[in-house]
């Protein structure tokens, strides 16, 4: 079995790539769908961020304020950095227990972990590959403004918190250009399935 690690940067349209692979037959492991799961109400990562931040970062009924805590991370490094440490083994330990089950229950060629900080938390290097989700700067603030809500100087703000794209797609074993269509990022995910690491029976 090989493991992929996909990322990309915010707004790059790595969820779509992602979907695109789960219609394709991968099994993909999403590392946000974990973390929001995992951050309700009660469970590991909300403990953890009540006993590190406090209770000023959740809502009136006890649930994270998503919002609240995000401007505080997008703004402040501290901040993140202290975030990504208490949250990331928490995250990766649920992950590799699904990774686990689905080895067990299904065997497939290839497992696909859907990362957003893959490189900024270490954990490409313990993938077999890495693909990264790639579109020009300007697309990419242009969907986070639109997507988010959000003036261009936060948009901005939020792209810089992370590591470049370009430094990004020197360290991956793929590349995936989502700037065009739909269509042309479905095709480019076809050819590398189909010539590199899937062969179908």
């Amino acid at each position: 079995m090989k493991l992929v690690g996909l990322t990309g940067g915010i707004a790059t349209g790595k969820s779509t790539v992602s979907k695109m692979l789960q219609e394709l037959g991968i099994p993909v492991i999403d590392a946000d769908e974990v973390y929001w799961k995992l951050s309700q109400k009660g469970n590991r990562v909300w403990t953890a961020i009540w006993q590190t931040f406090g209770e000023k970062y959740f809502l009136p009924d006890g649930e994270l304020d998503r919002e609240a805590l995000g401007n505080l991370i997008f703004s402040n490094h501290k901040s993140r950095e202290k975030l990504n440490q208490i949250t990331h083994p928490i995250v990766k330990d649920e992950m590799m227990n699904i990774l686990k089950k689905i080895k067990n229950e299904q065997d497939p060629v290839l497992v696909v972990m859907d990362v957003p900080l893959l490189f900024e938390a270490g954990w490409d290097q313990w993938m077999d590959e890495v693909w990264v989700v790639v579109v020009p700067e300007e697309i990419q603030i242009e969907r986070l403004m639109k997507r988010d809500n959000l003036t261009k100087e936060e948009a901005m703000l939020r792209i810089r918190s992370q590591m470049s794209i370009q430094e990004k797609k020197s360290m991956a074993h793929r590349v995936i250009d989502n700037s065009g269509s739909i269509n042309d990022t479905r095709k480019q995910l076809e050819s590398i399935l189909k010539e590199h690491i899937y062969r179908r029976n």
